[in-house]
C-alpha cells in the first residue's frame, strides 16, 4: 500500500517541482509578499489567515492587517514573554516553531532524513571537510516550519559566530512527501550554514531553503538572496563578534522552510520526547549538553 509520501498524487507533485522554474518562482513570491500595495497586502494576507490560522495573541501586533506588507506580517515579532526560554548552562533549547521531521545521531557521516531515504553530513556542509569532521557522528535534529509558525530563528545554544557560509542550490519544497521522495534533499537545497564556537564547544546550525522561499536571512548579513552563481560563497563575519545567548535571534526564513542542528561526537543527548513529528516551541528544552570535553573549540564568552 502506497503512503502520503509514495501516493501518485504525492510523486506527482515531486515531479512537477523538478519542472518549475524554482529560483523565478521564488523570487517572484518574494516579491508579491514584500509588496505594500493594499490591494495586494490586504487579500493575501486574509486568504492566508483564513487558510493556515496562525497563532496570532503571542505577536507583538496582534492585527494581520497592520503591518506594511505580507512579509512583514509572515515574519512577525513575538510579544518579550511569549516563548520563554529554558534555564541552564547544559540544555539545548529549540531554536524554532516547529515539528521534528528528523532527529538521532548520524552515523557514519551520515544523516537520517526520511523512511529509505538519508543524505551524507559532508554533503549537507558543502564539502567542508573541517567543519564535517568537528561534527561528524554527533547529534542532528532536523525541524521543519509549517507556513503557520512563527518563522524566526534563534539561538539553540550560547556562542558567537565564527562561520558562515551561502551554498546555492535547488529550491524544492521541505514537506514530507518531498523529503520521501527526493534523495538528499536538504543537501540539494539552496541554505545557509552557521558554524558557532561556544563555552562547551561547536555546534552549527543549516538553515535550509525551499520552494517559495523568497529568501533567508540572517541578524549579521540581512537578506541573502537566492539564485546566485557559482559555488559556495563565504559570507562576512562580523567585525565585533558578538556573543549570543540561547533564545537570542539570528536570523528568519522569508516564507517557511526547515532548520538542522548539529552538534559534536558526544557533545549532547536528546531529550526522550524529541522524536519524530513531535511539535516544538522556541526556546523549550530539547536536550542538554554532555560534561565539557575542555577541547580548543571551546571559547570564553
Amino acid at each position: 500500500m502506497s503512503g502520503p509520501g509514495t501516493s501518485i498524487a504525492g510523486r506527482a507533485f515531486v515531479a512537477l517541482q523538478h519542472l518549475l522554474p524554482q529560483h523565478l518562482l521564488s523570487r517572484l513570491i518574494g516579491r508579491i509578499a514584500r509588496a505594500r500595495a493594499g490591494w495586494i497586502r490586504v487579500p493575501l494576507t486574509r486568504w492566508f489567515v483564513r487558510h493556515y490560522r496562525p497563532e496570532l495573541s503571542d505577536a507583538l501586533n496582534a492585527d494581520p492587517l497592520a503591518y506594511p506588507s505580507f512579509n512583514a506580517f509572515f515574519t512577525r515579532a513575538l510579544r518579550p514573554d511569549a516563548r520563554p526560554v529554558a534555564s541552564g548552562a547544559d540544555l539545548i533549547v529549540s531554536p524554532v516553531d516547529g515539528r521534528i521531521s528528523a532527529s538521532g545521531v548520524s552515523a557514519q557521516g551520515r544523516l537520517f532524513q526520511a523512511k529509505g531515504q538519508d543524505y551524507s553530513l559532508s554533503s549537507l556542509l558543502a564539502g567542508n571537510e573541517a567543519l564535517a569532521a568537528r561534527l561528524r557522528d554527533g547529534p542532528f535534529m532536523t525541524i521543519y516550519l509549517a507556513p503557520f509558525n512563527y518563522h524566526r530563528i534563534h539561538m539553540a545554544l550560547a556562542g558567537r559566530l565564527v562561520g558562515a557560509w551561502y551554498v546555492p542550490g535547488r529550491l524544492f519544497s521541505v514537506n514530507g512527501t518531498t523529503a520521501a521522495l527526493v534523495p538528499g534533499l536538504f543537501a540539494r537545497n539552496e541554505r545557509v550554514i552557521l558554524e558557532f564556537a561556544g563555552e562547551r564547544g561547536p555546534h552549527a546550525i543549516v538553515l535550509v531553503g525551499a520552494l517559495f522561499v523568497g529568501s533567508m536571512a540572517t541578524v549579521w548579513h540581512g537578506d541573502i538572496e537566492p539564485g546566485r552563481a557559482g559555488g559556495v560563497v563565504p559570507l562576512p563575519l562580523p567585525a565585533a563578534q558578538a556573543w549570543l545567548e540561547a533564545g537570542a535571534e539570528l536570523g528568519r526564513f522569508n516564507m517557511g522552510s526547515t532548520v538542522i542542528l548539529l552538534l559534536p561526537r558526544g557533545a549532547a543527548r536528546w531529550d526522550d520526547t524529541m522524536v519524530e513529528s513531535q511539535p516544538l516551541r522556541l526556546g523549550e528544552r530539547i536536550g542538554r549538553l554532555s560534561a565539557a570535553e575542555g577541547g580548543p573549540a571551546a571559547v570564553p564568552r
